[in-house]
């Protein structure tokens, strides 16, 4: 469980989601990735092994809802949102990940939701990852 606290003028919404680092439930990354997410998904798990890329996807679609709803007020489905991940170099397992949101809405200060930039750490047996969206300048 973990809470976070902004003032309005710093952040215009959070995301944080933490998961378990392990592999997702039989029949579960079917329903929450995208083609091209598993394509995506692939070819990271042939560089990085030790990443549960599904649970990391889930992980970061979660963070995605939670970034989305407070500004919308919508719900935002699985397949809603395309996301692609960044490792970085190194030993951590700890990266950036980008969201490209299918669906058109805008933020309550009138700026069009295309999508979110966030961050994502693998450490002591969680996946953890994070949005924060700016306010408009």
């Amino acid at each position: 469980r973990a809470a976070a606290v902004a003032r309005r003028a710093d952040l215009a919404s959070l995301g944080i989601d933490a998961e378990p680092h392990g592999p997702l439930p039989e029949g579960v990354y079917e329903s929450v990735t995208l083609p091209a997410e598993r394509r995506h998904l692939g070819g990271l798990a042939a560089l990085r092994p030790d990443v549960h890329w599904d649970r990391l996807l889930f992980s970061a679609k979660e963070s995605v809802y939670k970034t989305w709803f407070p500004l919308t007020g919508a719900w935002l489905d699985f397949e809603e949102a395309h996301l692609e991940f960044e490792a970085a170099s190194g030993g951590a397992a700890r990266g950036t990940f980008a969201a490209r949101l299918l669906v058109s809405r805008d933020d309550p200060e009138g700026r069009a939701l295309t999508g979110f930039q966030g961050r994502w750490l693998v450490r002591d047996g969680l996946v953890v990852t994070a949005i924060a969206y700016p306010p408009a300048a």
